[in-house]
């Protein structure tokens, strides 16, 4: 449906849920998984679960406009406590579970944060470790019951929602009140960019900000109760939380939890999902196993596979010319879908009505792949700053490799520089407590993106890779790597790509390949080795890599090819620091790490 009934703040949005639209009804808000079993929350429990921690946080001190961190993976006590900071009209500062407890601190300090709820004794370690450098934090709450240990001040999660229910037999009234009194101009959230260099910045959310891009992303995709969503990204991301949670929360839709990203597959059969916000990776790892196991069936399978995926290109070309659909064609789909499409589909369920991608660029290979099965990938495009949605393609009107047409309320305008500007009700308020970096990055209203981008002759944005990332080989050639580094991950034996060029002679690259599929090439050729470490050293393993890329950069420019190349033994992590927790690739520091292998590439061919 569209929404459910109009709201201004998130308070209002979770009053309205849980007091109108969902009073009484037996039916999940949430769900989460538990051994084998998945156990369902009501709208009753979420309101009271919310409520008793609110006012057990009261008893604690937590007063308007006090920020309160949350540390936790997604599960249901992370709604509890959101709603239940946000309605006391305090201000939550989400952290990602992988931070360090240096990245802790600064945070903790920086933001000022009188709390902090976290997710079980690990994150309770990392918060004791440096508790004594954090001069404002007075609590901790741990969300595992049974893991609060001994320490002074460090509450569990029923502890203080029984404080709550003492507080509300003397005060009934207090949540309701201090909710309603919320104005959509207050700050909501600090959220702090992990960033690819330097501090983490802390960005300022109002509810006005995050709402009005709950209600423009209304406007383009019809969602209704029926809706189910399996939740997985982060929700201290603001992607997963705008759009997996408050807007599946603003259509009385069901959340479900997802156990990992490694068992995605096996909840998506289970949950039967009919929405999902990913990220890319997502997609390139189905796809990528998708191809193992047709290249492992015999031809005559291969075969009808391929001719299958050529079918539904044909058919999506088709169909979006505006012309009828052949009927010879149409026919020839039906027979693929029976006999391939449908497998695939039943994978993610077989309910599945859309992905929503975002975080990084989806190659556009992937996004017709998938599209020619009939599983649509609806690419969008935003920042952090942006609450997060600045453009998006539409269900009915889609085009791989933009991200699609800007959001209703959102202005979008190339700077001479080519650089994207952003204007609307969902741009940040600035970055707290940072007033040079607020001035270079809002002006005259207008947010300055980073990324460089065009309009097609159509009107859809596509975005040609960060401004920062942008090099200019010694030759005077600039360079946009993300295109080119995308390119390659469509090889079967590749898992993460990064090239290198700025002020060299000429491109190279370092490659982190797919060890499972060298390994499976190693066997089948009879190639002898002991570990991974000796494989990825071995001549064959270099040719065969050599001339996947022939292959692959035949169309690019002589200046963009990668004329040298070094193959990893490991791959980059967000443990290892060289990946931001958005899976977003920090060049600096892998150039950094790998810099002696970067410089032997180049011996000989520059002086």
């Amino acid at each position: 449906m569209p929404l459910y009934k109009d709201f201004k703040t998130i308070p209002q949005l979770f009053n309205i849920l849980t007091l109108e639209f969902g009073k009484g009804k037996e039916r999940p808000v949430l769900k989460y998984k538990v051994g084998d079993d998945w156990n369902s929350i009501t709208y009753d429990q979420l309101y009271e679960e919310t409520v008793n921690f609110a006012c057990g946080l009261t008893t604690l001190g937590v007063k308007k406009e006090d920020k309160v961190a949350i540390i936790a993976e997604n599960r249901p006590e992370w709604v509890f406590s959101d709603m239940a900071i946000l309605g006391l009209g305090a201000i939550d500062v989400p952290l990602y579970p992988i931070s360090t407890s240096e990245s802790l601190e600064f945070i903790l300090n920086n933001s000022e944060s009188v709390g902090i709820i976290a997710s079980n004794k690990f994150h309770l370690n990392k918060v004791l470790k440096i508790r004594g450098n954090c001069k404002n934090l007075k609590f901790i709450i741990v969300m595992n019951n049974s893991e609060k240990g001994t320490e002074k001040d460090v509450y569990s999660f029923s502890d203080v929602q029984n404080m709550g229910r003492g507080f509300r037999r003397e005060q009934p009234n207090y949540f309701s009140e201090t909710s309603s009194m919320c104005s959509e101009n207050q700050l909501c959230t600090i959220i702090y960019t992990s960033g690819t260099t330097g501090e983490p910045k802390g960005v300022m959310l109002t509810h006005k900000n995050i709402v009005s891009n709950i209600k423009a992303t209304h406007e383009i995709f019809h969602l209704d109760e029926n809706d189910i969503f399996l939740s997985f990204l982060p929700l201290c991301h603001i992607f997963e939380r705008m759009g997996g949670y408050y807007t599946a929360f603003s259509c009385g839709g069901t959340i479900a939890y997802a156990e990992s990203i490694e068992k995605i597959a096996n909840n998506m059969a289970e949950i039967k999902p009919t929405i999902m916000t990913a990220v890319p990776r997502l997609f390139e790892r189905m796809y990528s196993r998708i191809k193992k196991n047709v290249e492992s069936q015999p031809e005559k399978k291969q075969k009808i596979f391929n001719w299958a995926i050529e079918t539904g290109k044909e058919f999506m070309i088709a169909k979006k010319s505006g012309h009828p659909v052949p009927i010879m064609l149409s026919i020839k789909r039906k027979l693929a879908d029976k006999l391939v499409f449908g497998k695939l589909r039943e994978r993610t369920g077989g309910r599945l009505r859309f992905f929503i991608s975002g975080g990084a660029a989806l190659a556009r290979e992937l996004g017709i792949f998938f599209d020619a099965a009939g599983i649509l990938i609806i690419e969008g495009y935003g920042l952090t700053e942006s609450s997060p949605v600045i453009s998006a393609n539409r269900v009915n009107d889609y085009k791989f490799g933009t991200v699609g047409k800007p959001m209703p309320g959102v202005e979008v305008k190339i700077a001479k520089d080519g650089e994207i500007l952003a204007y609307g009700s969902n741009i940040m308020q600035g970055y707290y407590k940072n007033k040079k970096e607020t001035e270079e990055t809002i002006k005259e209203g207008w947010l300055h993106t980073g990324d460089i981008g065009v309009f097609d002759a159509e009107g859809f944005l596509i975005i040609t890779d960060r401004k920062k990332h942008l090099f200019k080989t010694s030759g005077g050639k600039y360079i946009a790597p993300t295109p080119i580094e995308n390119m390659f991950l469509a090889s079967k034996y590749i898992d993460q790509f990064i090239i290198i060029g700025d002020r060299r002679m000429f491109i190279t690259a370092l490659i982190v390949p797919d060890y499972e599929a060298l390994k499976e090439y190693a066997d089948a050729h009879r190639i002898q080795y002991t570990n991974v470490d000796e494989l990825v050293n071995m001549k064959q393993i270099y040719e065969l890599l050599d001339k996947e890329l022939g292959e692959f950069q035949k169309k690019l420019a002589a200046f963009e090819r990668v004329r040298k190349f070094a193959i990893l033994d490991k791959p980059f992590t967000i443990e290892g620091g060289e990946l931001t927790p958005s899976l977003k690739v920090k060049r600096k520091v892998i150039e950094e790490r790998y810099k002696d292998l970067i410089e032997d590439m180049y011996k000989g061919f520059e002086g």
